[in-house]
């Protein structure tokens, strides 16, 4: 293992404190009697009093016989003042002049006993009487400052650093801590909304052996004890309303789904969605419902039902706008495609620079229609309702027309935040939909949905009229946290493998060097002006294609290499 300079000296202190008779890692419990921020909130009551702190030291200001640092717990910063001859009454001053000076590094983690007071600039701070070492940290943290015009410097602002050592994050950016707090204070609004109803929240499969409820790509795993596959549940729904024919009249869940499809912005593999079914309700009971929890939820986590959406203004406040899916596809696109077939739909698609396939049926080519065409324009919360029937498989169709269903999707920024039926629940009709999205399984389409014998058969033994919705978690506290990228709002999102460093010789190196400055260059050239002798070339170039960090191609030209 490859140790930084500093790394070395975190060392070489963890061992001169463990010399010293101080377990840096100690395993007893340490009792504070106080939060930073109840010190400093309370700063009136407690000024005088002695308070027991733990946290991060954050920064260090060593002067002679008295020194000042910023200490870190979870709930914020404040100043403590170490004078030498408070912390160390006695002849011995180890812990002062060797410990504290020497060998604590900004990073380390320390308990203290001490007194709080005001420094003669105002600051409220807390003399150190005694310190504990709780954790010696090994490795160096950014150090991020802010100066006196609020200006930060050296940020830890790489975002695949932070999304992959997020501890680290977590650490230095106090605004990335607000989000995670925000997004607990939004599901726990959301549980308390449903609570008070008396609605039970429930835990369903998470592996499956039919992956449904949604039109997706799932993961695939093998249960060796049952030896048969099983899948990462895609969505819950199908359990979910089991339990409503198992007689429960309300469930929710804050379930884990899984799709194996593409990355992006919006998009992670594993995302956190919100599901609910509500017995002898529908879907426009559905929608009042949807208004009321958003506008609490918006208030709970921000204090107003207004949200900052990038440069956008968005209100949660209910009533939302109530648009049919076709009438919007006819108000974007001028094209009314009310009743048209197969052909005439992908017509119309090719017409508008919409790319599809001939695996796609009337419901995916409308989707893309949708999709692309008018999504983006709905930017204040709106449902898009009344979805065509093969758009919907578990939807039940609509009271009015035989080619629609009772469906909405709750659009805000131009993205969509949840999706709602009136559920379907006859089940020769059920069993027909399925068949359906077996057809377009076989024509190729690899996200329709497997059909699921077991939930016909529940269906088969009565299920209430439903409605039911999902939200999705991970996007709501996008919004609510004007966060652009889902990767912001997961503590721990799904990232490449690291890239561990490749060791190669001084000659290769320089090698890679000229060839880095062209990125392509003829291979007689490149040994020209790299001037290695016959047997430190070949080595080198040997040595760069086997680690995969350069690629030499032939041509008509000739032997050329380039940057992989």
């Amino acid at each position: 293992m490859q140790l930084s300079e500093q790394e070395i000296v975190r060392r070489e202190s963890l061992k001169k404190l463990r010399d010293l008779g101080i377990n840096p890692y100690p395993a007893a419990q340490f009792k504070t009697t106080s939060t930073v921020s109840e010190v400093v909130e309370e700063f009136d009551t407690l000024e005088g009093k002695e308070v027991v702190l733990a946290g991060r030291i954050m920064s260090r200001r060593i002067m002679g016989k008295a020194s000042f640092a910023e200490l870190k717990d979870s709930t914020g910063r404040m100043q403590i003042y170490i004078n030498r001859d408070e912390l160390c009454p006695g002849d011995d001053k180890t812990l002062y002049n060797d410990v504290f000076k020497k060998l604590l590094d900004i990073g380390d983690i320390i308990g203290i006993r001490g007194e709080v007071f005001k420094t003669q600039v105002g600051e409220k701070s807390v003399m150190v009487k005694e310190l504990t070492v709780l954790s010696k940290a090994l490795k160096p943290m950014p150090i991020v400052k802010v100066d006196a015009d609020g200006k930060t410097h050296d940020a830890f602002s790489d975002a695949e650093m932070r999304y992959r050592q997020r501890y680290v994050d977590l650490m230095v950016n106090d605004q990335v801590k607000e989000t995670f707090l925000k997004r607990t204070r939004i599901t726990n609004s959301i549980r308390e909304f449903f609570n008070e109803r008396g609605y039970l929240e429930v835990e369903t499969p998470i592996l499956q052996p039919i992956p449904g409820g949604a039109a997706a790509r799932p993961f695939v795993t093998h249960h060796n004890a049952l030896d048969i596959p099983l899948y990462l549940r895609i969505a819950n729904e199908l359990y979910l309303k089991r339990l409503i024919v198992g007689g429960f009249d309300a469930v929710y869940e804050f379930s884990k789904d899984f799709r194996n499809e593409g990355m992006d912005r919006t998009h992670n593999p594993e995302f956190t969605v919100m599901e609910l079914y509500v017995a002898y309700k529908d879907y426009h009971w559905m929608m009042d419902m949807t208004e009321q929890l958003l506008e609490k939820v918006s208030i709970d986590a921000n204090g107003t039902s207004k949200a900052k959406i990038g440069d956008k203004k968005v209100d949660f406040k209910a009533p939302y706008p109530r648009v049919p899916i076709l009438e919007a596809i006819k108000t974007h696109t001028g094209h009314d495609v009310a009743g048209m077939n197969e052909d005439e739909l992908r017509e119309v698609c090719k017409n508008l620079g919409i790319e599809v396939d001939e695996t796609m049926g009337k419901g995916k080519l409308i989707d893309e229609l949708f999709g692309e065409m008018c999504e983006h324009h709905y930017v204040q919360p709106t449902f898009i309702t009344d979805y065509p029937k093969e758009m919907s498989p578990l939807c039940k169709e609509h009271r009015d027309n035989p080619d629609l269903t009772e469906r909405f999707e709750l659009i805000v920024n131009g993205k969509e935040l949840a999706n709602a039926y009136s559920e379907l629940n006859d089940p020769i009709d059920q069993l027909e939909r399925f068949q359906d999205q077996l057809k377009l399984s076989e024509k190729g389409d690899d996200e329709a949905m497997f059909i699921d014998m077991d939930f016909v058969r529940a269906l088969e033994y009565g299920m209430p009229p439903t409605s039911g919705i999902g939200i999705g978690i991970d996007r709501l506290v996008m919004f609510l946290t004007n966060n652009a990228s889902i990767q912001e709002v997961l503590f721990f999102p799904q990232m490449k493998p690291e890239k561990k460093p490749v060791e190669i010789t001084d000659e290769s190196k320089g090698v890679l060097d000229i060839l880095s400055k062209e990125e392509k260059m003829e291979l007689g050239t490149l040994k020209e002006k790299a001037g290695l002798s016959n047997k430190k070339w070949d080595k080198s170039i040997k040595e760069l294609t086997r680690n995969k960090l350069a690629q030499v191609n032939k041509t008509d030209e000739g032997l050329f290499i380039e940057v992989v």
